[in-house]
């Protein structure tokens, strides 16, 4: 892999995005609005850049972080939390006016009940995370990076709209996600990038091409028609498809006991990632991807 000067040889990918805690309770059973129930409550690190990053360690790749953290004492935490996980923090802005974000979220036995993300602090932080990138270790605007980026729609628009043309990002191999149906369309930027490849599901698609969809296989195939160059569409149990000016490819994940949602997307994104990286084609990229968001949701670490 190519590397701009003062890069690690090591380094596979960067993950840009939201790095926070996740505060998620679950109940195994079925809940609806205004609901009482006895559960679990966990508190672990989170956001769709880091779940991106932790999988991708998993997997052998060395994933380093872009993200915003406080360096109030639940930052502290998260730093060293990321850490021990085998995640590259050197990089990460950390704020001293700005709090550590978080997430909530319920999930019960039907899925995810409601959730609350509190990303305002790398909302606030802007540009400030990219400046190891664009003027730093990791690249500048004369030498850009060259490797793999994944990057989430917990930017704001206006800083995702900036990326999309920055050339400090012009030779990387982008891979995006928008972190929330709530924020598909924040990647329309990214929609006829010539180097980016969507990670969406059945709803955010909707939202991108202003329409519904009863299947990936037809999504991921509009996505394309509109100008994507490559679109991958989950549609939870359902199937999941790729899409290429080579065709689309889809495939139905295994059958699973659903334990877990949370950070389900973010798991089939980046081991779909790691193999490719490994050297699997597409078709096996796929079944590798739906394989380890299967063994996710039905409690177990991807593999």
């Amino acid at each position: 892999m190519a590397t701009s000067e003062g890069m690690s040889e090591t380094q596979n990918i960067l993950c840009i995005g939201s790095v926070l805690w996740d505060v998620i309770g679950r109940a195994p059973v079925h809940m609806r609005q205004g609901s009482d129930v006895a559960g679990r409550i966990t508190r672990i690190p989170g956001g769709v850049a880091m779940n991106i990053a932790m999988t991708l360690s998993r997997f052998g790749m060395s994933a380093s972080l872009l993200s915003s953290v406080g360096r109030d004492a639940e930052g502290d935490e998260l730093i060293k939390a990321c850490q021990e996980l085998g995640v590259g923090t050197e990089h990460v802005y950390r704020s001293d006016d700005l709090p550590t974000d978080r997430y909530m979220a319920v999930e019960g036995a039907n899925g995810l009940i409601a959730a609350i993300a509190d990303a305002h602090s790398l909302e606030a932080a802007g540009d400030k995370i990219l400046r190891p990138l664009i003027d730093g270790p990791l690249g500048r605007e004369d030498a850009p990076y060259e490797g793999y980026i994944a990057l989430d729609g917990n930017l704001t628009q206006r800083l995702l709209e900036n990326i999309a043309v920055s050339p400090a990002f012009a030779k990387a191999d982008l891979r995006v996600a928008p972190a929330s149906p709530g924020k598909a369309e924040r990647l329309l930027p990214f929609l006829t990038h010539d180097r980016a490849a969507l990670y969406v599901n059945l709803e955010e698609a909707g939202l991108l091409c202003q329409t519904e969809f009863s299947s990936s296989e037809d999504a991921a195939a509009a996505l394309l028609a509109r100008g994507a160059r490559r679109a991958l569409v989950t549609d939870g149990g359902e199937s999941a498809s790729d899409a290429t000016t080579d065709g689309v490819i889809t495939q139905k994940p295994p059958s699973v006991m659903v334990t877990r949602v949370t950070g389900a997307g973010d798991t089939f994104m980046a081991a779909h990632i790691a193999a490719e990286h490994a050297g699997a084609d597409r078709a096996e990229s796929l079944t590798r991807a739906l394989k380890a968001a299967a063994s996710y949701v039905s409690g177990g670490s991807p593999k």
